[in-house]
C-alpha cells in the first residue's frame, strides 16, 4: 500500500536522488549506443519521468531511455540509409513519435493484454542476445578504437574475432582505464546502497582533469551542446514517414513488453493493482512527448525500476525528485559530462547490462524442460541477424509458439471422484469413476477459431473409439466467451451427433457463451446448457434410465425427444 504523501516524501527523496545517480550515466551511455547526442537522452529521461508520474499507475516504474530501445533505434535508423547526422536525428525522432502514437492507438483499442503474446522465454532469449551484442559493440570504445561499430552489430561474433586479431593495436591506457572502471563498478555493485556508476564516473572525470588523457590516447566525451529543446515534427518526406511507421511496430512491441514486464514484476511483489491499458497510455504519452521534444524512445527498464524500489520509493514522487535532480545536474554540470572518458562510459554500459547476461532464466528453462529451444532460437536470431531482424524473429517465435499450442489442443476425459460430484482428469486419477454411456471431455484451451477444429477432431476420435456412448458432455470451463467460428463448430457438432443418435450437452457454460448460443440457435441449445458437470451428468443419467432424450434445462426441468438406440 502507498503511504500518505507527507510520510512518503523523505523516502521518495532518497530514492529519487539515488536513481538520478544511476540514470544520468546510463542516459549518456545509451545516447552513445543510439548514435545520438546526449541532449536526446536527457530530454527523453525528463519527458519519461514526468509523463509517467502524471499518467502511469506504478509507484516504482522509472521511464527513461533503455539499452534495448537505444540499440533498436540505432538499428532501425541505419536500415533507413540516413544521409548524415542531421538526417539520422530526424529519422530517430520520427521513429519515437510514431512509436508513441502506435502505443496510444493500441491503448485506445484496449489491447494491452496482447503483450502476453511475447512469451517470457522469448524475452529472456532476446534480452540475453541483446545484452551480449551491445556489450561486444562497446569493446571497440573500451580498447580505444572509437565508435566504429554500428548498434545493429553486423555479426558480434565476427566483431569479437576481429578485435582479438587486432589486439596489438589496442590503446593500452584506454584498456587500463576502461577495464579498471568496469572492475570497480562490478565490485561496488555488491553494495546496493553505494551509487557505483556515479562514483566511478566521478573518478573518471577527476582523472581527466588531473591528466592529459589525449596524450595517452584515451578519448573523452568532448564538447556537448545543450539547448532548450524545440517542439515539433521532423521534416521528412511522406515516403520516409511510411517506412518509419513500418519499423515503429517492432520498437513498439519491445518498448511495451519490456516496460510491462518491469511494472508487473514490481506490482506482483508488492500486491499493487496495475492495468495494462493504463500503462500503454502512460508509455505512449511518454514516447510521444519525448519525440516531440526531439528525445529518444523511453520505457520502464528493469534495472532502474528495481533500483528505485530497492532504494525505498513509496510513490511516484520518487520519479519527480529524480527528474528534478537530473535537470539540476545537467544545468550545472555540463562541463563535468564533457570530461567523462569514453572507456569509462563504455564500462558503465557493460556494467548496466551484466544482469541481463545472467544465464539463470535460461538454465531454469532447461531444468524444467519447457521452452528452452525457443529461448535459444531467440538468442541465435539476435546474434546471427542483428538486433532489428532478431527482434522481429523473436516476436514471430512467440506467435508461432502460441499458434502451435492452440493448434494442438489438449482434451481431458473427466470422471467422478467417489460420488463426490467432483469431476477430475481420469488419466491422472485412475480411481475416478466414469459413467455408463456418458463421455465427459474438457478442452484445456479456450475455444476460438485457432483451437476449436483441433478440439472437435480429438472429440470425434474419442467418440468413435467407444461404441457404447450415447451422451457427450463438453465442459467449457476454459472458455470465457466464444467467437463465431467456435460457436458455429458447436452447432455443427450438435447436429452431427443428432444424426448419429447421440446427444451433446454443454457444462460449465458461462453467461457470455450461454447468451451467444441461445441467440444463434435457441431451439437447439435451449435445453442443453448446464452450470456444472454434475448437473449435466445427473440429468443425462436420469433420463437415460427413463429411455428419454436428456434435453433438460440447467435446473433439470423438461424433456426432449426419445433417444435412438444404438
Amino acid at each position: 500500500m502507498t503511504r500518505p504523501l507527507r510520510a512518503s516524501i523523505p523516502a521518495d527523496s532518497v530514492a529519487g536522488l539515488s536513481v538520478a545517480s544511476i540514470l544520468l550515466p546510463q542516459a549518456v551511455a545509451y545516447a552513445a549506443i543510439a548514435h545520438l547526442s546526449i541532449q536526446h537522452a536527457i530530454v527523453a529521461a525528463l519527458a519519461g519521468l514526468v509523463c509517467y508520474a502524471v499518467v502511469g499507475g506504478s509507484r516504482f516504474a522509472v521511464v527513461a531511455p533503455t539499452s534495448s530501445t537505444a540499440a533498436l533505434l540505432a538499428a532501425a535508423v541505419l536500415s533507413l540509409n540516413p544521409t548524415g547526422d542531421a538526417d539520422s536525428s530526424a529519422l530517430a525522432v520520427g521513429l519515437v513519435i510514431m512509436t508513441g502514437l502506435g502505443l496510444l492507438l493500441v491503448a485506445g483499442a484496449r489491447l494491452g493484454r496482447l503483450s502476453a503474446f511475447v512469451s517470457r522465454p522469448v524475452l529472456h532469449g532476446f534480452s540475453f542476445g541483446l545484452a551480449l551484442t551491445i556489450i561486444i559493440n562497446q569493446l571497440p570504445i573500451l580498447v580505444g578504437f572509437g565508435f566504429g561499430v554500428n548498434a545493429s552489430g553486423g555479426n558480434p561474433v565476427r566483431l569479437l574475432a576481429e578485435l582479438l586479431a587486432q589486439a596489438n593495436h589496442w590503446a593500452l591506457w584506454s584498456v587500463a582505464v576502461g577495464g579498471g572502471a568496469l572492475a570497480l563498478m562490478l565490485l561496488l555493485a555488491r553494495r546496493p546502497k553505494v551509487p557505483g556508476a556515479l562514483a566511478v564516473l566521478a573518478l573518471g572525470i577527476g582523472l581527466a582533469y588531473a591528466v592529459d588523457l589525449n596524450e595517452l590516447h584515451v578519448a573523452t566525451v568532448g564538447p556537448i551542446a545543450l539547448t532548450l529543446p524545440s517542439v515539433g515534427l521532423p521534416q521528412l518526406s511522406m515516403d520516409r514517414w511510411l517506412r518509419i511507421a513500418e519499423l515503429a511496430g517492432g520498437l513498439l512491441v519491445i518498448v511495451f513488453a519490456e516496460s510491462w514486464g518491469s511494472v508487473r514484476s514490481m506490482a506482483l511483489l508488492h500486491g499493487d493493482a496495475i492495468e495494462p491499458n493504463r500503462e500503454l497510455w502512460a508509455i505512449g504519452t511518454s514516447n510521444l512527448v519525448s519525440g516531440l521534444l526531439q528525445g529518444m524512445p523511453v520505457g520502464a527498464g528493469f534495472s532502474v525500476t528495481a533500483a528505485n524500489e530497492a532504494a525505498g520509493a513509496q510513490s511516484k514522487g520518487a520519479a519527480v525528485v529524480c527528474a528534478a535532480a537530473v535537470l539540476l545536474l545537467v544545468l550545472f554540470g555540463k562541463s563535468l559530462i564533457e570530461h567523462i572518458p569514453q572507456p569509462v562510459l563504455a564500462a558503465a554500459v557493460i556494467s548496466a547490462l551484466m544482469h541481463a547476461l545472467s544465464p539463470g532464466p535460461l538454465l531454469i528453462l532447461w531444468r524444467v524442460n519447457r521452452d528452452q529451444y525457443v529461448a535459444l532460437a531467440a538468442v541465435a536470431a539476435v546474434l546471427a541477424f542483428g538486433l532489428l531482424h532478431g527482434m522481429l524473429i523473436a516476436i514471430a517465435l512467440s506467435l508461432a509458439s502460441a499458434i502451435r499450442a492452440f493448434s494442438q489442443p489438449v482434451v481431458r476425459e473427466l470422471a467422478e471422484l467417489d460420488q463426490s460430484r467432483n469431476y477430475i482428469d481420469r488419466d491422472s486419477h485412475p480411481e475416478a469413476r466414469p459413467h455408463d454411456k456418458i463421455l465427459i471431455l474438457r478442452p484445456e484451451e479456450p475455444l476460438f477459431f485457432a483451437s476449436v477444429e483441433g478440439v472437435l477432431v480429438e472429440t470425434m476420435a474419442r467418440l468413435e473409439a467407444r461404441s457404447d456412448l450415447t451422451v457427450l458432455i463438453l465442459s467449457l470451463e476454459q472458455s470465457a466467451d466464444l467467437d463465431s467460428t467456435a460457436a458455429e463448430c458447436l452447432v455443427d457438432l450438435c447436429r452431427m451427433l443428432e444424426r448419429r443418435g447421440k446427444t451433446l450437452l454443454l457444462a460449465r457454460v458461462k453467461d457470455p457463451v450461454r447468451q451467444l448460443l441461445l441467440k444463434m440457435e435457441p431451439a437447439l441449445f435451449e435445453n442443453r446448457l448446464f452450470w456444472s458437470v454434475a448437473d449435466a451428468v445427473a440429468s443425462a443419467t436420469r433420463l437415460l434410465q427413463e429411455g428419454a432424450d436428456p434435453l433438460v434445462g440447467g435446473g433439470g426441468e423438461g424433456r426432449g425427444r426419445h433417444l435412438q438406440s444404438q
